[in-house]
């Protein structure tokens, strides 16, 4: 922890993690504010609602701190729920809480916090930074406890970020952290952690992007497709205009073929925007055995299954790239890598192939790296950065 006195904005999400990351932060001296995004309009999402805003107010009027709710509803549906939506719709596989961190949790709560003449912004990530005196360079690392580290999702971090970062938790335990949270009496003890995408609570992807499509053709954004009527097998009208939107939304709830790896027609699916790189199950076709979605290809609207030694891939090459030193990274470099928030890391070889590109190549071959999440690079527990993942081969 920073030494007494500093002043701090405290990002409360109004759950157990964030509330006892603000207690640590008075027990030490600081002078902590607590700051909530609004991000829905409804009562019960599971982050960014008026549930959670109340709650996390409760646990600063506990604390007599003060308290903070920013409405950034427009920024999360433009810089979260929208891309989100629109790489489903491209039959990519987006990971929207490395976007929410990104834009909101970091970028828009650091702008905040200069505009309020504050030092740093805190969060409840479970996570590590550290200054390296050898580089001068600060870096970040993964949690002392790596059954709750969430370093995959911050990757993104940079040098001026990390300056101004606080991670309060990054030496707990869960299990420490609640039973701090009730020796308080705090009302987000027992509060439970969200187990799924907090914009789409129930996990039917293809239903939230469902009405997000018709949301935006009845706001006049995009030109309108009957997605409902597609839906239950009847007629569709063509887009109107050539709108990638339009193109994409009707590919993505079509009906198509679904495809072995060499082009042969094995049976038909209920639209792409259904389906995940890696699934089993809901296929519909059958095989000598079991039969896995390999790959989506928005462009002729088909589904790629195979069996499961064909999810393997070799390695991955990513865009979108950030290195947290600010640097780049020097000649073939060998790391672990995550392409998956809950994967161990593995063993790998990364080069800077371009000015925004990484290529890693596994020591093994890897199961389901799927286009749109993201590939994170670690030596040991520092985290070097990653990128989104462009295609796999």
């Amino acid at each position: 922890m920073e030494k007494e006195g500093i002043s701090v904005m405290m990002a409360m999400s109004g759950g157990v993690d964030s509330s006892v990351a603000a207690l640590l932060l008075r027990q030490a001296g600081h002078d902590v504010r607590g700051a909530t995004m609004v991000l829905r309009n409804d009562q019960e999402s599971t982050c960014g609602s008026a549930r959670d805003v109340e709650d996390a107010r409760a646990v600063c009027r506990r604390l007599d701190i003060p308290h903070d709710a920013f409405d950034l509803r427009d920024r999360f549906d433009a810089a979260v729920v929208r891309p989100f939506c629109d790489a489903y719709l491209a039959g990519r596989t987006p990971n929207p809480c490395i976007d929410c961190n990104r834009f909101l949790k970091f970028e828009a709560l650091q702008k905040r916090r200069r505009e309020m003449g504050l030092d740093y912004v805190a969060t409840g990530h479970y996570a590590r930074r550290r200054w390296d005196a050898a580089t001068e360079r600060w870096q970040l690392l993964r949690a002392s406890d790596p059954a709750k580290d969430q370093s995959y999702v911050l990757y993104h971090l940079t040098q001026d970020t990390l300056a101004h970062m606080l991670f309060p938790l990054g030496e707990l335990t869960k299990d420490e952290v609640r039973e701090m949270a009730r020796a308080h009496g705090f009302v987000t003890a027992e509060k439970p952690e969200s187990q799924d995408i907090c914009f789409v609570p129930d996990g039917d992807y293809a239903g939230f992007i469902e009405g997000w499509c018709l949301t935006r053709c009845c706001e006049g954004e995009a030109p309108c497709v009957p997605l409902a009527v597609a839906a239950e097998g009847g007629p569709r009208s063509a887009p109107t205009g050539s709108g990638s939107v339009a193109a994409s939304v009707a590919i993505a709830f079509e009906p198509g073929e679904i495809v072995n790896r060499g082009g042969r027609v094995l049976g038909e699916h209920a639209g792409l925007i259904r389906y995940t790189i890696g699934q089993r199950k809901g296929i519909g076709v059958a095989a000598r055995e079991p039969l896995y979605v390999l790959g989506k290809d928005a462009s002729a609207n088909r589904l790629v299954v195979g069996f499961k030694d064909e999810l393997l891939s070799s390695g991955v090459v990513a865009c979108d790239v950030n290195l947290i030193s600010g640097g780049v990274l020097e000649g073939p470099r060998k790391v672990q890598v995550k392409t998956h928030y809950r994967q161990r890391p593995v063993l790998a070889v990364a080069e800077q192939t371009g000015p925004d590109e990484l290529t890693v190549t596994f020591e093994e071959p890897q199961r389901a790296a799927a286009p749109g999440q993201a590939a994170v690079l670690y030596e040991g527990d520092v985290v070097l950065g990653g990128g989104t993942i462009a295609r796999t081969f």
